[in-house]
């Protein structure tokens, strides 16, 4: 099994490298591994005290940045390494306050694995929620490396759990401790052996729990927004979008505003957006003050502040879900004490099928359903604030991992 691991590595290698000048995405990931190995040595000495935190993308890393931070503080004389493997969370993350160092992972090879150890020697290594690489971690475990893996969940038809799955099975008794989000992923683990766990919950919920520490006043969103009900779309795709656009073209009461946060904001697509809208629509990149005031609709075609807009919002609609890309946070809005839309695709997400139990999340399918739960919402103020009530409260329950596993890292 190890060996046809290996092989199936250097082919996607190989793949990774074909698809590159037709992908953008791909492109910088390959260009970025190319010089990981420079920056390391470029940036950390033989005599660095080192730790390493590793995030698939930029998900993971909000859901880590609680840990991280606190880490950060206790370990004050240790150089911290971050790395990412997408180029969605390297990208918008490069410049992380809590790294000295932040790279792609290499691809997991055997040799990459060796060179990158042997560079950074990490007294201390968290990897975050997935993203379990086995070359990587049978290598730290010979090198008798600590490690932890925060905010884990696991489901039952994955690899780690079939018979195919050996060598990824086999990495994770590389960490000497797992904290898991649910006791559904603890069950699994001790299906394979593995007893060392702790059930500690989501570092998501003190995530954005902390936004409510922060100043997330916008003055153009004040101008924007007046003193208008807002409805703030994020992390919108395509599919979302269509939905949306047709409910602001043909439904949507004259005083409602509307923020949407494109989840891709090339040029291409927030030109469709715009131009699909028959109302009055400004985009962040060319907003004056006197379009804010008078438009019904503020594109955001920038990235960085959507957790500071939804403070603004009286509901939201979070996307990912209408499509087939998957659900996008809704935890962010909910902190906010508002309620929110989704669309149906959110099987993998076990906090919207609780929320949705909770009557603060609601599930549409169609145009239909999205035009009346969002009309409903609307024109139904008694209804948002019990919704909105919910999915606040739901997150103030869930507080409280990140000092569960603080706890066990520093003692």
């Amino acid at each position: 099994m190890g060996f046809i691991y290996n092989i199936g590595i250097h082919l996607v290698h190989f793949g990774l490298k074909c698809a590159a000048p037709f992908n953008e995405k791909i492109k910088k990931g390959i260009i970025g591994r190319k010089n990981t190995f420079t920056t390391l040595q470029d940036n950390l000495k033989a005599t660095d005290k080192a730790l390493w935190f590793h995030c698939a993308s930029l998900g993971e890393y909000e859901q880590g940045l609680p840990v991280f931070t606190v880490i950060r503080e206790y370990y004050k004389n240790h150089k911290i390494v971050l790395s990412f493997f997408s180029p969605s969370g390297y990208e918008i993350r490069k410049n992380s306050p809590i790294a000295d160092v932040v790279i792609y992972l290499p691809l997991d090879t055997k040799n990459n694995a060796k060179r990158f150890l042997g560079i950074v020697n990490p007294e201390l290594i968290v990897f975050v929620k997935y993203d379990i690489w086995p070359n990587f971690l049978n290598e730290l475990k010979k090198r008798k490396l600590r490690a932890v893996l925060i905010s884990a969940n696991f489901r039952a038809n994955q690899s780690f759990f079939k018979f195919y799955g050996k060598p990824r099975r086999e990495a994770l008794f590389a960490f000497e401790h797992i904290f898991t989000q649910k006791e559904s992923s603890e069950k699994l683990l001790q299906s394979i052996g593995y007893n060392n766990i702790t059930v500690s919950g989501d570092t998501r919920f003190d995530r954005v729990s902390s936004q409510l520490e922060q100043d997330n006043n916008l003055d153009f969103i004040e101008i924007f927004k007046q003193d208008k009900l807002c409805v703030v779309a994020g992390s919108t795709w395509p599919e979302d979008e269509a939905l949306l656009i047709e409910y602001i073209n043909y439904v949507s009461p004259k005083d409602v505003k509307f923020i949407i946060a494109p989840h891709n904001i090339k040029p291409n697509q927030i030109k469709s957006i715009k131009e699909s809208l028959r109302v009055g629509v400004v985009l962040f990149s060319e907003m004056s003050h006197d379009e804010l005031k008078t438009a019904k609709v503020f594109v955001v075609d920038t990235i960085g502040i959507l957790s500071k807009i939804y403070s603004y919002a009286d509901i939201a609609f979070v996307g990912g879900a209408v499509g087939t890309t998957g659900l996008h946070n809704i935890l962010e809005p909910a902190v906010f004490g508002i309620p929110i839309i989704i669309g149906n695709n959110h099987s993998k997400f076990p906090e919207a099928k609780e929320m949705i139990e909770n009557t603060g999340v609601f599930s549409i399918s169609n145009q239909n359903e999205l035009n009346s739960i969002l009309t409903h919402l609307i024109e139904n103020p008694n209804k948002r604030l019990l919704s909105g009530y919910s999915n606040s409260n739901y997150i103030k329950k869930n507080k409280g991992a990140s000092n569960k596993i603080i706890e066990y890292l520093t003692q």
